[in-house]
């Protein structure tokens, strides 16, 4: 509950500050979360050392103090969403390769947009909405109902429609047979049940969501990514749809799909470590077994 009234003071005060200045207030607190959350401060540099082992301790605390200052600012657009309109698009989003959407819809069987945890997603499919596509996200629920109320009404204030992860395979499946776009967030797993596939040469859960809805609707996965520029802009990329033949081996396929995405994922990551947003430690800790390492050989 306390983490409600967090969220509203931090909406009050993002909606009333002009956006600079609700960026420096975020960039401070950032900093005092920096220096005061050892163990999130830990797990960031301990996944950016995997991603970077060339990297010195001071280039990766400098990567991590960027990356805790993002998200700060990353909060403050989620909260101002209520300020959020078409001509603020126009002035601060550059738009790439949109036209893959509308060439994957023209084949009718819907399109999974597939992001990661990376830039402002959130915000991303804001945009896409107020673009006038349908759009429906699947998120995680909090564990507070107010919570994720306030959340949720956030996102449905400007026309992204909200599948819970629990109730989350009909109603993409629904949505997907109405040819419309589904996102979901491909990088993280909650469940830890997920496949495991190396990232960075290092063995971490991917979540089966995406390949196995595509799997079975057919329909285009296409990775698309909400990027901060260095002057507090945003670059919306849609990267071409994933072209994938299915074999028939359901194992092979998901592994085999994932590994293609997974890879698109991994140039993301070293591009733009300072906008992945993950504080914990992202690498299983548990070795990989015969069968999930033979996964995408059967």
């Amino acid at each position: 509950m306390s983490n409600y009234y967090l969220y509203r003071f931090g909406q009050f005060l993002a909606l009333i500050l002009p956006l600079r200045a609700g960026y420096f207030l975020a960039s401070c607190f950032a900093h005092l979360y920096y220096c005061l959350a050892f163990h999130d401060r830990a797990n960031v540099k301990a996944n950016l050392r995997i991603i970077f082992p060339e990297k010195t301790d001071r280039q990766l605390r400098q990567i991590t103090r960027r990356m805790f200052r993002n998200f700060a600012k990353y909060l403050v657009d989620f909260f101002r969403f209520e300020k959020l309109n078409r001509q603020y698009i126009e002035k601060n989003v550059k738009l790439e390769n949109l036209h893959n959407f509308d060439e994957a819809l023209a084949k009718g069987k819907g399109v999974i947009v597939l992001t990661a945890h990376l830039g402002n997603w959130e915000l991303g499919g804001v945009v896409i909405a107020q673009l006038g596509y349908e759009f429906w996200a699947v998120a995680l629920p909090h564990k507070t109902k107010k919570v994720n109320d306030f959340f949720d009404a956030q996102r449905n204030s400007k026309g992204v429609n909200v599948i819970a992860m629990g109730k989350a395979v009909r109603s993409c499946i629904s949505e997907i047979r109405k040819n419309h776009l589904v996102a979901l967030v491909g990088d993280r797993d909650f469940t830890e049940k997920g496949i495991i596939l190396d990232l960075f040469g290092k063995p971490t859960h991917f979540p089966e969501g995406p390949a196995a809805l595509s799997l079975m609707t057919g329909a285009s996965i296409v990775p698309g990514f909400m990027l901060r520029n260095p002057d507090n802009s945003f670059t919306l990329r849609i990267e071409k749809p994933i072209v994938f033949a299915p074999t028939g081996n359901k194992a092979k396929d998901l592994a085999d799909l994932i590994g293609i995405y997974r890879d698109i994922f991994q140039d993301y990551f070293r591009k733009y470590p300072e906008q992945w947003y993950v504080f914990r430690k992202f690498w299983t800790e548990s070795p990989v077994s015969t069968r999930e390492t033979e996964q995408g050989k059967e």
